[in-house]
């Protein structure tokens, strides 16, 4: 066997090689002389069936398996020439040419390997920063938030118009074209008005109404409405307003913070505030994490470290950008490229800046995560899948099921792995305020 290896970088290596027939004939005979002693075919013992019967038997098959060994052989030849060693390797060799002729086969291979990554120094990228801090009355307002939400509501006894702010109490009914629709009727409805629950336009109507008042309210669905027989059209709401009413004032003290820390022992309002400000000042961490810090240091890493990238692994990333790019792509923009190899191909292109940027930066993160002794085992994947189904009213395990199904999981698998590496720098730098 004629073989050629080109270690190109440190990422990524061609094999060009050529298989003699002889050496697929030879392949046919060994692997057939290992079958005639266990294969079964009828009119022979097991065990005494002859090559001849098995390469019979077995055809094109036999051959298959032949080509295969030789490929399973040059491929170890290259590696060892290379000094490659076999857990380098990312995915499965790519083999990019197989031209069979009568005496020989031409054969191609392109390889992936982990790229060797040099992050010396990286925690000196990371700078030093404030933990924002919490005002005393950024902690009031969020106590108020909270007492105004476990507030009880009152009926308003004075004769007034409703404002913004109020909870009105009303029957409706929607029409459109005269017929009334499923789900458009309601009695004894509470709706506060300024909160956005209902199509736009109708809160702002339902603003000066008074109690006992009755009143025609015209409203347009918008165009993106989840039910198609009602989206985009012009509905009638019949509405009478029952009642008007406000939440009473709550008192912010040792009262309200015992109900809001219930099974808190000792619960009093230097406690309340205690939490909260902890409660807001990991908010703003959060934000401050997830909106500037953590992508501005990724962006940091990607710039500083240099090095070779497994090109299939762009290319693969550059395919689903382009799939993820159709699926927002308006059908007479599909039509425009659907039939035209070359357009998708330019668009396509214009994608393999980002795709390298991002396939850089996991690199950059599994290398750090090494370093760092960061690791998301399989578990932790799967409660953080639950728990978000719950807190959006999924189902938990119809979603683990849909993101394992798709595939999804290692992607899920590594934004946690980053999350906790980034996460892991920062804090090491932060400072009190």
């Amino acid at each position: 066997m004629d073989i050629k290896a080109n270690k190109i970088d440190s990422a990524n290596a061609e094999i060009s090689a050529t298989i003699s027939q002889d050496e697929i004939n030879a392949n046919v005979e060994k692997i057939a002389k290992e079958l005639s002693k266990t294969a079964n075919i009828a009119g022979f013992r097991k065990g005494k069936v002859p090559a001849s019967a098995v390469k019979k038997h077995y055809g094109d098959k036999l051959v298959q398996d032949a080509e295969s060994e030789a490929l399973r052989t040059l491929l170890a030849d290259a590696l060892k020439e290379m000094d490659i060693d076999n857990s380098a390797l990312i995915g499965e060799p790519q083999i990019t040419k197989f031209d069979k002729s009568d005496d020989k086969i031409e054969v191609e291979v392109k390889i992936a390997m982990r790229p060797s990554i040099e992050t010396d120094g990286y925690t000196d990228l990371v700078d030093d920063f404030e933990k924002p801090s919490v005002s005393d009355e950024e902690v009031d307002s969020r106590i108020k938030e909270l007492a105004a939400s476990q507030a009880e509501y009152i009926d308003v006894e004075e004769d007034r118009a409703l404002e913004n702010g109020d909870t009105a109490k009303i029957d409706f009914e929607g029409f459109v074209d005269g017929v009334a629709f499923d789900g458009g009727k309601a009695e004894g409805f509470s709706l506060e008005l300024g909160s956005g629950q209902f199509i736009p336009g109708f809160e702002d109507q339902v603003v000066g109404m008074k109690k006992g008042e009755e009143k025609t309210i015209t409203v347009t669905f918008p165009q993106s409405y989840n039910s198609e027989k009602l989206a985009g059209k012009e509905a009638e709401f019949k509405v009478k307003v029952h009642a008007i009413q406000t939440k009473a004032d709550v008192q912010l003290n040792d009262e309200l913070a015992k109900k809001i820390l219930q099974g808190e022992e000792n619960a009093d309002m230097t406690m309340l505030r205690e939490q909260m400000r902890t409660q807001i000042e990991n908010e703003s961490l959060a934000k401050l994490y997830n909106d500037e810090l953590k992508p501005a240091l990724l962006e940091k890493f990607v710039e500083k470290f240099e090095f070779a990238l497994p090109d299939f692994v762009v290319e693969q990333e550059m395919d689903m950008a382009l799939n993820r790019h159709a699926q927002e792509m308006k059908e007479e923009e599909l039509n425009e490229i659907k039939d035209d190899a070359q357009k998708v191909k330019e668009l396509r292109e214009t994608f393999r800046e980002d795709a390298a940027r991002s396939v850089k930066a996991t690199f950059i993160i599994d290398a750090l995560a090494q370093k760092e002794g960061i690791s998301v085992g399989e578990q932790e994947v799967m409660q953080t899948i639950y728990y978000e189904a719950m807190q959006t009213g999924q189902d938990p395990e119809a979603a683990y099921k849909h993101y394992k199904e798709s595939g999804y999981l290692p992607a899920v698998q590594m934004s946690m792995i980053e999350d906790k590496v980034l996460s892991k720098l920062l804090n090491d730098k932060i400072k009190e305020a």
